[in-house]
């Protein structure tokens, strides 16, 4: 049986909830692989890594939107810290080219002229950005909407200063899961900017997510290492 370990970074400030959270993506990702062990552990959670460590090495899904700091190095030195060596990190659920392609469709799908892509951003890195932008971009070419934009909660553009939307818009939040960014920072934000659009679920939140974490495992498990 293979094992792969979902992995987030979770919400230091109450880990508890996100890691709830967590594990119920890890059971629709199971349903869907019948012959895997699936895991759930975040970064925020204290000893959950650690919890781990005696499992058999697997394949690492990052729910994270982006290729940045955190998957490159703080993923890595955590998962050697609590003795899980031989681990197989896959590509961010964000830089995934299907799951790119939902954010497109769900764009479409909405039938707004105007797309807002929110998402995190970071004052240190232009991974997030970088990333969100690139997501943009194919909307404004594949979807048929005339006006697409990112803004950011972290750096310039930033949600709070969005202005010029009418009120058949939508924002897509580029964002894995619902935490504190997307049940307050962002609504809170878009509040601030008077943007009188519909606010998405979060891109991470569809249910096609669980499904398409499946296939990128088997596939990842097919390919030569």
């Amino acid at each position: 049986m293979r094992n792969l370990m979902i992995l987030a970074h979770g919400q230091p400030s109450d880990p508890l909830p996100a890691a709830a959270e967590l594990e119920g993506l890890a059971s629709l990702v199971a349903a869907h692989l019948p012959d895997w062990r699936v895991l759930a552990a975040t970064l925020a959670e204290p000893g959950a890594l650690e919890r781990l460590a005696g499992e058999p090495p697997g394949m690492v899904f990052p729910v994270f939107m982006a290729a940045g700091w955190f998957t490159r190095v703080a993923v890595p030195s955590r998962l050697e810290a609590a003795g899980l060596t031989g681990w197989r990190q896959l590509a961010p659920m964000g830089m995934m080219e299907t799951v790119q392609d939902l954010a497109v469709r769900i764009a479409a799908e909405s039938g707004a002229a105007q797309v807002l892509v929110a998402a995190h951003g970071s004052g240190r890195s232009p991974a997030p950005a970088e990333v969100a932008r690139k997501v943009a971009g194919r909307i404004a070419a594949e979807s048929g909407a005339v006006r697409v934009e990112c803004a950011f909660i972290e750096e310039a553009p930033f949600l709070r200063d969005v202005s010029g939307w009418g009120t058949g818009a939508v924002c897509l939040p580029f964002f894995a899961m619902a935490g504190g960014h997307v049940l307050e920072d962002l609504p809170e934000a878009l509040r601030e900017a008077a943007f009188p659009g519909r606010i998405l679920p979060a891109l991470g939140l569809h249910p096609d997510i669980p499904g398409l974490i499946a296939r990128a495992a088997l596939e990842a498990g097919c390919a030569p290492q």
